[in-house]
């Protein structure tokens, strides 16, 4: 009877429980749906919003389709009007140059009837043609003498140039023999780990990698890890397939030779025994989790792709923990393996990319995203291959040509030394000829003065040169008025101009300002694309947790219902017995035994274990310092909270500055094209981190023109240079070729297509160009001009004008 008693009593206990139990849960069940609640209406608020902003998107598209062929007209407006208004300039500057031309052509001729008429009455001596003719040869000799020192100093600045390059190549040359040399020291050390990989495989994870593992099996006997640490983790794992080795390392990298350790103490233990191994350099990774004998169920946040296996799938790994520790740190569940990159471009970047799939790696170790592509730089596996003597006989060749790349560095370098000693030679003899040059120059300098303080002027016909000045009055009268009204028309085409050019800016900044606001609504479509995706994932773990929580409830209802049958079986099993129920059970004499016995367990534990106001002590203590603790966390949660937003708003400001650089960055490149009278066009993909850059310049006339293109060369190159050009000249003869030079061009070949004017040097002390320019105007149009002499800064654009072209030339 006792025991059917007891047992209502435990059942009916047990049934309390479980009651309390369902009203505590189903009162949480609000909360759940609260929350559901909450998620739909930030779904519903996400996706008015997308709405919206596709509305605008589509006014602002509109408004911009409608803008830029009106722009576009502006712009070729703008365009022609420039282009009429640089003709107009262009024919203003040649008139103004002629009327100058001739201006200074009268004065010339002013001045020279003047010392004429001063000198026409003095008589010629007998020795003036014998000091004309010294003159003469003087002169022609400085010029010589001009010409040697011209050269000189050339070759002077050349030898400068190819001793500071053959210094600049000694550095370069010394830094990459080192650079081989440190690689080459690698490389033996890796042969040698490599070699010793023969006879123990961790040879490859690094020479100090056994004796570590040795220090650690020791430590773990002498008892001072709790549990031994797992590593490194490239050694704990086997591929299925030989040639994804190269990928599953570019995949882990660093975690190939990381440690796992259960707890932090194990880790500061380890951390003083890799500081005994690895005293400098880099040391492997050590990552603390705890550790499980079972892997985990990652079905669910996994990738099954029918063809391709995942990073887990393509392991074979026997430890759990290791398996455990590669998809907490780098999620090797959803990260695909495919050989061939061209599939997996198509996996990743074509369509749909398989569900949780983050990443994929090809055999050559590239990284894929749906977005981007990264290749490798690693080209070969260093830990998983399977051919040990293949990989020896790969390091050996490598080896090999790293030490023949560096005997072949070490020759160069010798060579260059030996080139610089031959030019600081060759500089020291420049260098004393050009000084004797200069001291026979000054003496036949001196000369010449002497000869000309005593010249005296021939008499000359004035008659010729009178009608000459009055032809150039006439002709100066004519072109003055030509100017003027020249210059009238630059001033209606520079107004017409400005208005087009103002109307195109107009037309220019309101379409950039709507190019602005599409980039914008843009940036906030795609913020609220991605609030979108995030709201949507918490709305379904709601969801999920709300099902769990109401199937507890029925769960817990069904056992409740199966307890109280059972209850009501014992009530009326025990009113069989006894139509009474019992309220105690035992007599007072058991209860006492019972009481005593306590009390001599309780006095015996007390003296074993601390007094007990010391163990109550001891844990408000320990509450108190757990409180703290809790108190901590909820800080730091908050702090991590604000820490969350204020990146979310720093990541829209930095999108929205990047987006108006973006556009400010157009605007400029417009309007520099817009100076230069070219179209062109600016794209920034941000998305894809790319930049568009097409631009269409006018089409170029049929001249080429060249300045001193051979100053900087040797004897060698610059005939060699100026047969090529001579070449690609006979070869275009629809267009004219003009090359100015310093050097003598005596050894070019006679051709009929080929004219050589050789020009005086200029007088510096006027403004007025050398008559030897003006010759030229007369001459044929030939593919080639070559011209030799001492130029003015002036004297290619007046040849220009002389011969009618566009001055930019």
């Amino acid at each position: 009877m006792y025991v059917c008693v007891h047992q209502v009593a435990e059942l009916e206990q047990e049934i309390k429980t479980m009651r309390e139990q369902i009203a505590a849960e189903e009162k949480s069940t609000v909360r759940f749906d609260q929350k559901v609640e909450e998620w739909e209406g930030k779904d519903q608020k996400a996706n008015r919003k997308m709405r919206e902003l596709k509305v605008q998107l589509e006014g602002v598209t509109l408004r911009k389709q409608q803008l830029q062929p009106q722009c576009a007209g502006l712009g070729n407006q703008e365009q022609a009007c420039n282009q009429v208004y640089q003709t107009s300039k262009a024919g203003l500057h040649r008139k103004e140059t002629n009327l100058r031309d001739l201006e200074n052509d009268k004065d010339q001729l002013n001045r020279r009837i003047l010392e004429l008429k001063h000198s026409i009455s003095q008589s010629n001596s007998a020795d003036t043609r014998a000091r004309v003719e010294r003159m003469n040869h003087i002169q022609a000799e400085l010029e010589d003498l001009t010409f040697q020192d011209t050269t000189l100093a050339q070759q002077i600045d050349q030898f400068k140039q190819a001793s500071a390059a053959a210094k600049e190549k000694l550095t370069t040359m010394s830094q990459e023999s080192q650079d081989l040399q440190c690689k080459i020291e690698i490389k033996q050390r890796n042969l040698a780990a490599m070699e010793s990989s023969r006879d123990n495989r961790l040879c490859r994870f690094g020479e100090h990698m056994p004796a570590l593992l040795k220090a650690i099996d020791e430590a773990d006997r002498r008892g001072q890890f709790k549990r031994k640490p797992v590593g490194p983790l490239g050694f704990c794992i086997r591929l299925r397939d030989p040639e994804l080795g190269l990928a599953v390392e570019c995949c882990l990298k660093a975690l190939m030779l990381a440690f796992c350790c259960d707890n932090h103490a194990d880790e500061r233990v380890l951390q003083k025994i890799m500081s005994r191994h690895f005293p400098l350099g880099r040391r492997p990774q050590i990552i603390v989790s705890t550790f499980t004998n079972t892997v985990y169920d990652v079905r669910n946040g996994a990738v099954n792709h029918p063809e391709y296996p995942t990073v887990l799938q393509a392991l074979d790994i026997e430890n759990p923990v290791v398996a455990n520790c590669l998809i907490d740190m780098r999620g090797i569940e959803a990260i695909l393996l495919v050989k061939n990159a061209k599939n997996a471009r198509r996996v990743m970047q074509c369509g749909d990319r398989p569900r949780n799939c983050r990443e994929a790696f090809t055999c050559e170790g590239d990284q894929v995203y749906y977005n981007r592509y990264y290749s490798s730089e690693q080209k070969r596996a260093l830990y998983l291959s399977g051919d040990v003597e293949e990989e020896i006989r790969h390091l050996q060749s490598a080896l090999n040509a790293q030490k023949a790349q560096l005997d072949q560095c070490r020759q160069e370098m010798q060579v260059v030394i030996e080139g610089e000693r031959q030019n600081k030679t060759l500089l020291h003899r420049a260098y004393d000829d050009q000084k004797a040059a200069k001291e026979c120059c000054l003496r036949l300098n001196a000369e010449l003065t002497k000869l000309q303080d005593i010249e005296e002027p021939q008499s000359e016909d004035l008659k010729p040169l009178e009608e000459e000045l009055e032809e150039l009055s006439s002709r100066i009268s004519v072109c003055r008025e030509e100017f003027e009204a020249a210059q009238n028309q630059v001033l209606t085409h520079k107004k017409e101009y400005e208005e087009a050019e103002q109307l195109y800016r107009q037309q220019r900044e309101a379409l950039n300002s709507i190019a602005e606001e599409d980039e914008a609504i843009k940036e906030q479509l795609s913020n609220s694309d991605r609030e979108l995706v995030k709201i949507k994932h918490h709305k379904e773990q709601c969801e999920k947790k709300r099902k769990t929580h109401v199937e507890m409830i029925e769960t817990l209802k069904r056992n409740l219902s199966v307890k109280d049958q059972k209850l009501q079986a014992s009530i009326a099993k025990a009113s069989e017995i006894c139509s009474e129920r019992l309220g105690v059970m035992r007599t007072a004499k058991s209860l006492d035994s019972e009481m005593s016995r306590l009390r001599h367990k309780i006095n015996t534990q007390q003296d074993l274990q601390s007094h007990r106001d010391t163990i109550i002590k001891q844990y408000h203590e320990a509450k108190e310092s757990f409180n703290k603790i809790v108190q901590q966390i909820k800080g730091l949660e908050v702090f991590i909270l604000k820490l969350t937003e204020i990146m979310h708003t720093r990541h829209c400001i930095y999108a929205e500055m990047r987006m108006r650089l973006s556009v400010r960055c157009k605007i400029y490149f417009d309007s520099m094209l817009s100076q230069r009278g070219y179209i062109g066009k600016i794209t920034f993909d941000h998305k894809n981190e790319t930049l568009s850059i097409s631009v269409q310049t006018e089409k170029s006339g049929p001249f080429r023109a060249l300045d001193e293109f051979d100053v900087y060369m040797d004897m060698v190159n610059r005939r060699i240079s100026m047969d090529m050009m001579l070449k690609i000249a006979d070869g275009q003869r629809y267009r004219q070729f003009i090359f100015l030079t310093p050097q003598s061009m005596s050894s070019l070949p006679v051709n009929k297509l080929i004219r050589i004017l050789r020009l005086k040097d200029p007088d510096r002390s006027q403004s007025a160009l050398p008559d030897g320019l003006m010759c030229c105007s007369s001459l044929p149009s030939p593919s080639a001009f070559v011209f030799h002499g001492v130029l003015k800064d002036q004297a290619l654009p007046a040849y220009l004008e002389v011969l009618g072209l566009p001055s930019a030339l």
